[in-house]
């Protein structure tokens, strides 16, 4: 893991929020591993630090996020976490192998897309999701519809001679 490229500890008290091993441990995860599932942090984090259970784990990724230290992109129906850098940025996810990059937002400042109809809401952010194929998942399909298939056909009926 890469320590001290962001300053987690202050950006934890800035929050408001208590110093500990496991805060420091999931931001520094997400630092290195963006767009990680609970799960993927929960493993490299015991991978890396020693015993943790996954229900801490969960626990400071909610801690963190209701903080405004990490954002939650729901994928589907799963999650994936992300240090919130407050840039305003979106998503692209290959529907394929579930690679997920960001992107800057195509028109600006938050919330950058507004509703034709926002029933009353103060609408501050849009969170954006692009679904489609990575360029190697593309790539894989286009290999996969062009490379002829052989097939052999037989006929081992005995009525073909009846005919």
């Amino acid at each position: 893991m890469s320590h001290g490229i962001l300053d987690h500890a202050g950006a934890l008290r800035t929050a408001g929020l208590r110093v500990t091993k496991p805060r420091l441990a999931v931001l520094t995860t997400l630092e290195d591993a963006p767009h990680s599932s609970a799960d993927t942090v929960h493993a490299r984090i015991q991978e890396l630090e020693g015993p943790v259970s996954r229900q801490a784990v969960y626990d400071v990724l909610h801690a963190l996020a209701d903080a405004g230290l990490v954002r939650r992109v729901l994928v589907g129906t799963a999650s994936r976490y992300e240090l919130d850098t407050h840039d305003n940025h979106h998503h692209l996810l290959c529907r394929d192998c579930g690679a997920l990059l960001d992107v800057p937002c195509a028109v600006g400042e938050a919330p950058c897309l507004l509703p034709s109809h926002d029933h009353g809401f103060d609408v501050e952010v849009a969170d954006v999701l692009y679904s489609g194929l990575c360029p190697t998942c593309r790539a894989d399909r286009t290999a996969t519809k062009t490379t002829p298939t052989k097939t052999t056909h037989t006929n081992t009926t005995e009525d073909d001679d009846l005919v």
